[in-house]
This record gives C-alpha cells, sequence and structure tokens, in this order.
C-alpha cells in the first residue's frame, strides 16, 4: 500500500523591506566594526591624532552600532510578525 506522506507547508518568502532591513543591518554594523578596528590599529600606530578624518573614525560606532542594533529589532518584529500570520492563516 502506498502511504500519503504530509508535506511540510512551504515557508512565505522575505518580503522586500525585510531584505533591505536586513543588508542595512549588516552593511552598518560591518562598518562600525571596520571602524572599530581601524581605531584600534590608530592607536597602536600612533596615527590617530583626533584631527579631520579621525573624528569620523572616532564617531561611527558610537551612532552606526546603535542604530543597527534598532533595525535588527524592527527586523526581528516583521519577521516574527510575518511567521505568526503564516501560522495563524495555516491553521484555518
Amino acid at each position: 500500500m502506498a502511504q500519503k506522506q504530509a508535506q511540510a507547508p512551504t515557508p512565505e518568502p522575505q518580503t522586500r523591506a525585510e531584505r533591505v532591513l536586513g543588508f542595512m543591518v549588516i552593511a552598518i554594523i560591518g562598518l562600525s566594526i571596520i571602524a572599530i578596528a581601524g581605531i584600534l590599529i590608530g592607536y597602536a600606530t600612533k596615527a590617530n591624532d583626533g584631527t579631520g578624518f579621525w573624528q569620523v573614525i572616532d564617531l561611527l560606532p558610537g551612532i552606526g552600532l546603535p542604530i543597527g542594533f534598532i533595525l535588527l529589532i524592527v527586523l526581528l518584529v516583521l519577521t516574527f510578525a510575518r511567521r505568526s500570520r503564516a501560522a495563524k492563516g495555516a491553521g484555518k
């Protein structure tokens, strides 16, 4: 006898907003981490004198990391809301 196998429901694809937010989070946090590495290298080589270009590099992680964290929370809320709607729709 042939048995019917239950097929798992296919997950909904990500929305464009989720993809854009995901890339924004990766880019902002990645840039901030690179800036932190640049700060450490600058101080180790005594190149960071706190003027000009280094002011921007010193300021970037202080702004980028909180913004990246907020965007990550927004992305998680959107993803959980989409999965909740999909689960409620599949249960009916």
